[in-house]
């Protein structure tokens, strides 16, 4: 399996070990990916709230780039992943801004590549069989709560995930990895996002409640799919007793037996070991 990696902003910088456990675990399951030659921000919260237009032609120059290549795109970041998915979407559906971009850029569009999340690539069936062949460690006895945040699965006419309110594939993924995933209905709330800039108190609120109801539904960690969601509910959790919160990847390195996990943890405000040791998968 073979992808044109987009890593977006965040990989090398706040979510630098959702980078390093991205890479490490595709590897190990054979997942290649190829990283974007000269590719650019996608814009992110900045853009859009700023110039629609700019926030449609920076992920559009990506999709042009990607087309080269001919495989599909594959984004780690839920923000990156929607705002390419939307470029490719307008450019798909509205002749005359396709035909304008593609004067500016040189290109002409073809529809070829597909945007995947990261996530739906390493739950697709062949690979979940990949990863139960290749689990050297079991995550048993660790009870995780799967959390997608609010922009990885909306809107559902445009990702096609499973369920835009009870999504199961990061579900399945941790049930593979010999973990126990919890029920609980805050899967697709919001963390706050961006706000953790602008209105820190509504982002303390939001990820304090996210993490209270995680730990009331009976988890150890937290697993999420997304550099914001984590670093809000990593670092604004006001709770005594406060729950670890792992990228999905940096669980599949633990399961699969990778060296060099722990030094994922280092960032973390949340030190993970205690609980993981715990249940004797640390």
């Amino acid at each position: 399996m073979k992808y044109t990696y987009y890593p977006g902003c965040t990989i090398g910088t706040t979510a630098v070990e959702f980078g390093l456990s991205t890479d490490a675990v595709c590897e190990a399951l054979g997942v290649e990916l190829v990283e974007l030659e000269d590719w650019n921000c996608c814009g992110a919260s900045s853009a859009h709230s700023l110039d629609h237009e700019l926030a449609l032609r920076l992920p559009a120059r990506n999709v042009a780039l990607a087309q080269k290549e001919g495989l599909d795109i594959v984004a780690p970041c839920p923000a990156c992943y929607q705002h390419v998915l939307q470029a490719d979407r307008v450019l798909r559906e509205d002749e005359h801004w396709r035909r304008e971009m593609e004067a500016m850029l040189g290109f002409t569009y073809t529809g070829q590549p597909r945007i995947r999340h990261l996530m739906e690539v390493l739950t697709e069936p062949e690979v979940l069989e990949a990863v139960r062949r290749r689990v050297t460690r079991p995550l048993k006895g660790l009870r995780v709560a799967s959390y997608y945040g609010c922009v990885l699965v909306r809107p559902p006419e445009f990702t096609g995930w499973d369920d835009p309110e009870h999504p199961t594939r990061m579900d399945r993924l941790m049930a593979a990895l010999g973990a126990e995933p919890v029920e609980w209905s805050y899967k697709v709330d919001c963390c706050g996002a961006s706000l953790a800039l602008s209105r820190s108190e509504v982002v303390v609120a939001l990820s304090t409640r996210l993490a209270r109801e995680a730990q009331e539904a009976g988890a150890d960690v937290i697993a999420c799919a997304c550099g914001m969601c984590q670093i809000n509910l990593d670092t604004r959790q006001n709770l005594e007793k406060k729950i670890p919160v792992l990228y999905f990847t940096e669980l599949m390195g633990l399961a699969l037996g990778l060296s060099g996990v722990e030094k994922w943890w280092n960032k973390h405000m949340v030190n993970p070991r205690p609980v993981l040791q715990r249940v004797g998968v640390g």
